[in-house]
């Protein structure tokens, strides 16, 4: 069985599949870690989800796509808010978040930890 692309239901959920990295596949092709998506009692699309290690790198890529330019052009201004995205999503909760954050920004570790700090002071 192949996922039926033309379903109205997979076509309203794969903007949100492509948005988390996921990736759309036939029900029955599904594993135990992948979610089976059904529509009206039947199975329709299952989504086999990314792991974890990969979601930081596609935030950042995403980021940079929204700006139209490398991170590391941004200007200081639009770092910080980026950096509070970046914290809204919950990318310093993952293991070297900071460097890899730091290392797209093109900015030292200690600036992110200081765009964080400013942005729980309160600026």
């Amino acid at each position: 069985m192949s996922v039926p692309a033309d379903h109205p239901f997979a076509a309203a959920v794969k903007p949100l599949v492509d948005a988390m990295g996921g990736e759309m596949i036939a029900p029955d092709r599904a594993r135990g870690d992948d979610v089976v998506l059904s529509w009206e009692g039947r199975p329709v699309v299952a989504v086999r989800l990314p792991h974890l290690s990969d979601s930081l790198d596609r935030i950042l890529a995403d980021l940079q796509r929204r700006h139209g330019v490398p991170l590391s052009a941004l200007d200081r201004k639009t770092k910080q808010s980026v950096v509070r995205q970046l914290e809204q999503r919950g990318a310093f909760t993952v293991r070297h978040g900071v460097e890899t954050v730091a290392g797209a920004l093109g900015v030292s570790r200690f600036t992110v930890y200081n765009y964080l700090n400013r942005e729980k002071g309160g600026d």
